[in-house]
Parts: C-alpha cells; sequence; structure tokens
C-alpha cells in the first residue's frame, strides 16, 4: 500500500510546489481540488490545504467539508488554510494594517512544537497575503511571529493540526523544507520510501493486476514521456502491447524515420503509420490555437481507432499522460481556469471502445525522467528535451500548410544542431522555433526583400510548471540567426523569446 500525502487546492499558484517539495523527500503526494475531496483511505497519512488567491471574507468563502479528516488525521493549512482553520471554528480574519508580501523573519518559534523542531529563530519565510488571522480560538496555540504578524504560526491543542500564515514551499522560505519534513515525516510518520524503483514495481505489478491478457496499442512520440510509459507497459504484457508511432506531418526534420531507428533495440513491437495528409486536411483553414489542438486530437484518435481495429482484441489505449498535463487540462488546482487542452488528456469518444490506461499519470516530467533511468533506457533518449504533443502545429502561428511545416523544420533542424554542437543542448530544458504570421523588409544581396520571421525559445525548469528563458550567448544565437538566414529560403529575420512562464507559457500557443 502506498502512504501518500492528499494535498487540498484552493487555487493556489503554489501548489504544485508544495507537491514538489514532498516528493523530493520521496514522500507521495496527489492534489485535489477542495470541493471535491476522495475518499479518505488508510494510506492518507496526513492532509495539507493550500493558499489561495481567495478570502476567507468573501461572500461566498471555499469551505469545504473537513470533517472526515480535521481532528482525525495529521493536518496543516498554508496562507488560506490557515486562515480557514482559524475563521470557520471560532477565530477570526481581517484585512491586515501592513499587507505582508515577500521576505519576513521568524522573531518567535515554539522548537517544543514538533512542526518548529529544528527550525531557527530567525528563520527567513515567504509571505503572500493581504487578509490575517487577528484571533484565534482559546484551544489554539501561536508558536511563531514575525515583527509584522504575531500569528504566523499556530497549533490546534487536542489534535494534529496546525496552521502557518508563510509559504514553507517556496524556495525564499530558506528552512520551509525542514518544516514540511517535520510534519510528513515526524508528525505523519511517512516513510519517504516512494523512489523510482519503488514506483517501477508497483507500477508494473498493479499494470498486471489491471490487464491481464489484454493488449494495449499505445501512441509513441520518440519523447520521454511515451517511451517510458511503454517500456513500463512491456515490463508488465510484454508482446501484448502493439506500439504505434503516426508521422502526422508535424514531427522535426527526418524524425519519423530516426525514432523509428531508435526504438528497434528496445525490444519494442511498433509500427509507423504515414498519416500526415490526414492532419493537413483537418488543419486546412484553422488558425485558433484550441481548434489546431482539438483537430489533431481527434486525427490521433481516429488514426489509432483505425490501426487497433487491426489488431485483434485490443482492449486498452496505453498513454505517456504526466502530471502536468492532468494539472493544466482538468483544473485540478481548485477554482483555478483551464489553461489549455491537452490532446492525451480527457478520454476517449464513445465509438472509440478502446480504454485508456496511463501508468505516468502522477509523475512530474523529472520523476518520469528517473524512471526512465532507473529502466535502463538509453541516456540520449532521456534526454531529449520534452516536445508538444501537437508539434510543429502550435509553433506556427496562424494557419497550418506543408509548405510552412518544411521550413519551421529546417529552421528547427539548425537551432537544435546548433545547441548540441555547442554543448548548450542538456543545459536547456526545452528550445525550439516558432514560426510568427507577420513578415518584415530585409535586404538580401542587393534586393529589397519581404519574408517571414522566426523567433528562437529556450527555457530552464524543472518540470515545465515554471521556466525561465536561458541566457544563451549572443555569440552562439548571432551564429544561429545568421545560419538560419542563409540557409532557410522565405526567413529574412530572427528573434529570440525572452519571456518567463509565468507570465508567458513554454510554448507560442
Amino acid at each position: 500500500m502506498q502512504e501518500q500525502i492528499l494535498i487540498l487546492d484552493f487555487g493556489s499558484q503554489f501548489t504544485q510546489l508544495i507537491a514538489r517539495r514532498l516528493r523530493e523527500m520521496n514522500v507521495y503526494c496527489e492534489i485535489h481540488p477542495f470541493n471535491k475531496i476522495p475518499e479518505i483511505t488508510p494510506q492518507i497519512k496526513g492532509v495539507i490545504l493550500s493558499g489561495s488567491p481567495h478570502s476567507v471574507r468573501q461572500d461566498k468563502p471555499l469551505n469545504p467539508d473537513l470533517s472526515n479528516i480535521k481532528g482525525k488525521l495529521p493536518l496543516l493549512g498554508i496562507c488560506y488554510g490557515a486562515q480557514l482553520l482559524a475563521h470557520f471554528y471560532g477565530g477570526e480574519v481581517g484585512m491586515s494594517n501592513s499587507r505582508e508580501y515577500g521576505r519576513a523573519n521568524l522573531n518567535f518559534v515554539d522548537n517544543e512544537n514538533p512542526l518548529f523542531k529544528g527550525v531557527s529563530t530567525n528563520s527567513q519565510v515567504w509571505m503572500s497575503h493581504g487578509d490575517t488571522i487577528v484571533k484565534i480560538p482559546s484551544h489554539y496555540k501561536v508558536i511563531s511571529s514575525t515583527h509584522d504578524v504575531k500569528i504566523a504560526g499556530y497549533a490546534i491543542e487536542g489534535e494534529q493540526s496546525w496552521g502557518i500564515q508563510f509559504h514553507p514551499e517556496v524556495y525564499h522560505s530558506t528552512e520551509g523544507s525542514k518544516l514540511l519534513e517535520n510534519f510528513v515525516k515526524g508528525v505523519c510518520g511517512c516513510k519517504g520510501s516512494w523512489t523510482s524503483a519503488s514506483f517501477i514495481d508497483l507500477t508494473v505489478k498493479e499494470l498486471k493486476e489491471k490487464l491481464g491478457n489484454d493488449k494495449v496499442v499505445l501512441g509513441l512520440s520518440g519523447g520521454v514521456d511515451s517511451s517510458v510509459a511503454a517500456v513500463l507497459l512491456h515490463k508488465a504484457i510484454g508482446a501484448n502491447l502493439h506500439c504505434i508511432f503516426v508521422d502526422n506531418g508535424l514531427l522535426r526534420k527526418n524524425e519519423f524515420e530516426s525514432v523509428l531507428d531508435s526504438y528497434k533495440h528496445m525490444g519494442l513491437n511498433v509500427k509507423g503509420v504515414n498519416a500526415k495528409q490526414r492532419f493537413y486536411d483537418a488543419l486546412k483553414g484553422l488558425t485558433d490555437p484550441e481548434a489546431k489542438r482539438k483537430a489533431i486530437g481527434k486525427v490521433f484518435v481516429d488514426v489509432f481507432d483505425d490501426e487497433s481495429k487491426l489488431i485483434s482484441d485490443a482492449k486498452w489505449l496505453g498513454q505517456g499522460t504526466i502530471y502536468p498535463d492532468v494539472i493544466e487540462s482538468l483544473s485540478v488546482n481548485g477554482p483555478s481556469a483551464t489553461i489549455k487542452s491537452h490532446h492525451n488528456v480527457g478520454g476517449l469518444p464513445d465509438y472509440m471502445k478502446l480504454k485508456v490506461v496511463e501508468p505516468l499519470r502522477s509523475l512530474f516530467k523529472d520523476e518520469v525522467r528517473r524512471v526512465g533511468t532507473a529502466l535502463g533506457i538509453d541516456a540520449s533518449l532521456i534526454g531529449r528535451h520534452p516536445f508538444p504533443g501537437p508539434g510543429l502545429a502550435i509553433r506556427i502561428l496562424g494557419d497550418i500548410t506543408a509548405q510552412k511545416v518544411e521550413l519551421l523544420q529546417q529552421a528547427d533542424s539548425i537551432f537544435i544542431e546548433n545547441l548540441k554542437s555547442a554543448g548548450l543542448y542538456d543545459k536547456v530544458w526545452q528550445a525550439g522555433v516558432i514560426l510568427l504570421p507577420i513578415q518584415s523588409v530585409g535586404v538580401m544581396g542587393d534586393e529589397r526583400t519581404y519574408e517571414q520571421v522566426v523567433a528562437l525559445r529556450a527555457v530552464s525548469s524543472t518540470d515545465g510548471m515554471t521556466a525561465d528563458w536561458c541566457h544563451l550567448p549572443y555569440e552562439f544565437l548571432a551564429k544561429v540567426s545568421n545560419e538560419i538566414i542563409n540557409k532557410v529560403k522565405g526567413v529574412n529575420r530572427v528573434v529570440y523569446d525572452i519571456s518567463s512562464k509565468p507570465p508567458a507559457t513554454i510554448e507560442w500557443e
């Protein structure tokens, strides 16, 4: 039985960071919306309430029924979570006289309390709230304060329940990880045994039980996620796994042939399917990013439906869905808005009779890489940059044509090959070229030109939830720009994207 911590999300921008910190301690956790609390099973060892952009004082506050949790399981409220546990249980929350955002220091810490064991007085913490707790119930005890916030942390006597008004999950809270470790390991008693090896053993066992002798069709993309998912499924069901690699006409230059070749030595049963024209036909005239994603998703489903019918008795569709896909597509983070749809999230149409199996659904990208390494997958494949499911369609702003795809493939190939030859590829999380829907004036030879503009994009990240633009050397960027303009007919201007996520996303669409 896999022990876990349940994180109830109220829409905070930091919720995924709570999960990241716990998983760094080898403690498994899951994020669920505050209004969709799952069944409290014996493997749930504790619960964390996240922060929120909302206020407990608003007309319709976010106030879930915690009767099966509070007083029965270890409970930690962070920021909004702390205010909720105070305000709705006999305390009072009001507007802060001095809105506290950013760094602060604890000037009082109760080290006798298990939550703050080993946490230093004067420890730096990160505040991000406009409301503040002005009064706590009589059976609540203050266990930490800052200069401006007297009730920075409290314990509920007679329960294993705590609230803190700062964010221990962010980097700026210098001993935040210690506090979280005190909670999940010290209080909740989690052993921290969730490793790549244990994940593989448990997942293969569960897949064997779930799939039995059924056949699974899996779409390979050449990327890390689908490759790791394929190897896990292959360990569980062997020859009953049938892999399909679809050429959607939106892959990188020569990728269809090179990816098929790379799978030969992995022992996987892989079939290549050329479906370029079907995708181009479906995309014709579409310019809206969501419309393009949905059109591509539909054709993928149609292709897999056709191919699965050629495999007698196929019962399942395997997918390389990972946790950020789920979070961004299904608004797992409470009341926040969906950012974008993913073609491999959200189920299948009624006419397609395959059930879905997603062995990586609970993992962040860096965790997928570690699992892949533990499975013995070649380092060159594990180290590949993420590539979007819709491929180059969302790196071509506007409508899609075969000519635009070919132009972008050439520019993209020059950028990626230069990253590799300069020793920069492994220092970048994700890189690509975007074809912009504009033309600019230029001069080539003695003639005036009016041609396409492309943007280079390179970011650093650990899991794709946040990302910073890479500070690539000017000399490198100059070389890439010069090569693209000289070798790719139709491009006369190259720009570099220096936006971070948030507020921008990694892809432009």
